[in-house]
């Protein structure tokens, strides 16, 4: 049927339920994926749950759940009812999100297996635990109706981005704005890991980086915006306390110092691997990631991830090769309590004994070699592009033609308009006849006749129908559908109005202005380069400071001596650890075992909340008799 947006196809299923696809003409309203949630949001809520329950709607938004998916994910329904128990028994959680497992094939995949795993095991885990989960992800979330009706929730959701920093925050991360839109107005967002879903993992390099260039600075521009209204969000908020802002104080600083910290750690390499003078090893270490920001200012994204590719290769060779040094060096030394061995060893067990509390997920273990050695391309190069590609919003993977490309082929269009469909290419003047499927009693398909008529009756002329370009797609799928029953129908006549309104106040498509399109793109750029500015700034100061100590030398170096396998002293050797670099492994060291702790927490509640779901459920002995509906009925 036609409507206000497109059109929409409603398919009935066998056992009565109804699958309605909904297709968005952006001549008509607004496209892209945060709209696309507007749409369907206030669809559902503000006219289904409003018009079925008006009289009784405070309380059944409160039991209304909205299941929001990508078209890829894969799932069974037990993953949805773990998430549904969770806003049945606590009303204060406006969302809760599953464990997403990425699917497919190649080293690209392996390395995003083991990093969705610790993201899930340590960092969400503890967001949990301490707080609330910051980003529900869009693939596999569960909403509360009453928390997305609620104040300042939606109705903030459909702001316009005006400003530069706006198309960072949201629409490259519309999921985690979502979210935070959320917590801001004193709703739960939480993690169940017993909840599984499969979704399609980038498996190239350039599609990896896209993709990410989207999440890194949304995901730092919404936890600042978190942090900036962390009073008032507290207040309303009776899960964020004083201590999980600290926490997040804490994980925003070590995410703007990364490129700096796997500099100190291949100059590490360096110094380890050449006995190398460490002034020298820091310099040889931050000079590629120098020129890589340069390189990235100048030349063509394209180029920036072939180089990114490039350089990601030699320093996973460094990195293997300095893991090998390290184990080799405590062999040759019989002991194994020297800085960089300690640290090797208790990211090993730290990971080792995580996956063992996952036993399903435990075989990720083996990747977890992968994800140590690309720790240079992950958190050094990869910021890097994304902070240096701040003023690119394009969505980055699964996109479109290009611009150029597009505005070719919808001047193509535009000059056949009066004669041909935009979308198949069909004569706007074109026959429709209505058929029904007719089979032999083999069952096999025959071919399509006009109804009430046999093969030996002459089949009668169809009916012209003149309809404009827009429609005919419609005409098309009834033409096309002879293996269904086709009914015409239409738009309730109070449903009109209500798109009419919905897409005249928040949906209309907005319209391409050159002069506002060149001065977003100047205030991309500007803000590009201001963050840049303080991103790069603050990890220069750190290596600087760096530097400095390492020149001034053994004054301020702290001295351990070395300690023998059996736990006695040694007497011919003597540690140097520079201040910085003992802060560096206090602070990560003392982070991932308060995540570990979190760990220990969720899973103990993950297990009581499964034991307890399990076997809730009636099993019937006999399956159900369903009636089949009437496509025509008024509930199809």
């Amino acid at each position: 049927m036609p409507t206000p947006y497109g059109g929409r196809l409603c398919y009935v299923l066998p056992h009565g339920n109804c699958l309605y696809v909904h297709f968005k003409n952006k001549q008509r309203i607004r496209h892209k994926k945060r709209w696309s949630q507007v749409m369907y949001l206030y669809y559902l809520l503000g006219w289904k749950l409003t018009r079925k329950y008006f009289t009784s709607l405070e309380k059944e938004k409160h039991n209304t759940y909205i299941l929001a998916l990508d078209g890829d994910v894969d799932f069974q329904p037990s993953s949805i009812m773990l998430l549904i128990d969770r806003l049945k028994k606590y009303p204060k959680v406006g969302a809760a999100c599953g464990r997403i497992h990425p699917t497919g094939f190649g080293s690209m995949v392996w390395y995003q297996k083991f990093e969705y795993a610790i993201c899930h095991w340590l960092q969400k885990t503890a967001e949990h635990v301490f707080g609330c989960v910051l980003c529900s992800p869009g693939c596999f979330s569960l909403f509360r109706g009453a928390a997305l009706m609620d104040d300042n929730v939606m109705k903030k959701y459909t702001t316009q981005a005006t400003e530069a920093a706006h198309y960072v925050q949201y629409d490259q991360g519309e999921d985690r704005w979502l979210c935070t839109l959320l917590l801001q107005q004193g709703w739960r967002v939480e993690y169940n890991a017993a909840s599984d879903a499969y979704t399609n993992a980038p498996q190239e390099f350039h599609e990896f980086y896209n993709q990410r260039r989207r999440w890194g600075p949304s995901t730092m521009f919404n936890i600042i915006d978190f942090l900036n209204t962390h009073k008032q969000t507290k207040k309303k908020n009776p899960s964020i306390s004083r201590l999980y802002i600290l926490y997040q104080i804490i994980y925003l600083i070590a995410s703007i110092l990364g490129p700096a910290i796997v500099c100190l750690m291949i100059s590490g390499c360096f110094s380890f691997i050449f006995n190398w003078d460490p002034n020298l090893c820091l310099f040889l270490a931050t000079l590629p990631p120098a020129l890589y920001i340069v390189v990235c200012y100048k030349v063509k994204t394209d180029i920036q991830i072939i180089i990114a590719a490039i350089l990601s290769t030699v320093y996973a060779f460094l990195m293997s090769a300095t893991v090998i040094a390290i184990i080799g060096e405590m062999v040759k030394q019989q002991t194994f309590m020297t800085p960089s061995g300690l640290f090797l060893i208790f990211l090993g067990i730290l990971f080792t004994v995580t996956a063992l509390l996952h036993p399903q997920e435990f075989h990720l273990v083996i990747y977890g070699f992968l994800y140590i050695i690309c720790i240079p391309s992950g958190y050094l190069l990869l910021n890097i592009y994304s902070v240096m590609n701040l003023n690119n919003v394009s969505w980055g993977t699964r996109e479109v033609a290009s611009k150029s490309q597009q505005q070719n082929k919808d001047t193509k269009n535009h000059n056949i308009l009066d004669k041909n469909c935009m979308c198949c290419g069909w004569d706007t003047k074109f026959r429709i006849s209505k058929y029904q499927k007719i089979t032999s009693s083999t069952e096999q398909q025959q071919p399509l006749l006009p109804q009430n008529e046999s093969q030996d009756e002459e089949v009668q002329p169809p009916v012209e129908i003149d309809a404009t370009a827009e429609e005919c797609w419609i005409h098309q799928l009834q033409e096309k559908s002879g293996e269904i029953e086709i009914v015409e129908d239409r738009l309730d006549d109070d449903e009109i109005p209500f798109w009419e309104g919905l897409i005249q106040e928040y949906l209309k498509p907005i319209k391409e202005d050159k002069a506002k399109q060149d001065q977003l793109t100047q205030e991309l750029g500007s803000l590009r380069n201001k963050v840049a500015f303080v991103y790069f700034f603050i990890n220069a100061l750190w290596l600087i400071s760096t530097c400095i100590i390492q020149s001034v030398g053994s004054y301020v170096s702290i001295k351990f001596k070395k300690l023998n396998a059996n736990g006695t002293l040694a007497e011919d050797g003597i540690m140097h650890l520079e201040p910085i670099g003992l802060l560096f492994i206090v602070t990560v060291a003392g982070l991932l075992i308060v995540q570990f702790l979190a760990m220990i927490y969720h899973r103990l509640c993950a297990l009581t909340h499964l034991m307890a779901y399990i076997g809730t459920e009636e099993e019937t002995k006999q399956k159900p008799k369903y009636e089949l509906l009437d496509p025509a009925s008024e509930f199809a």
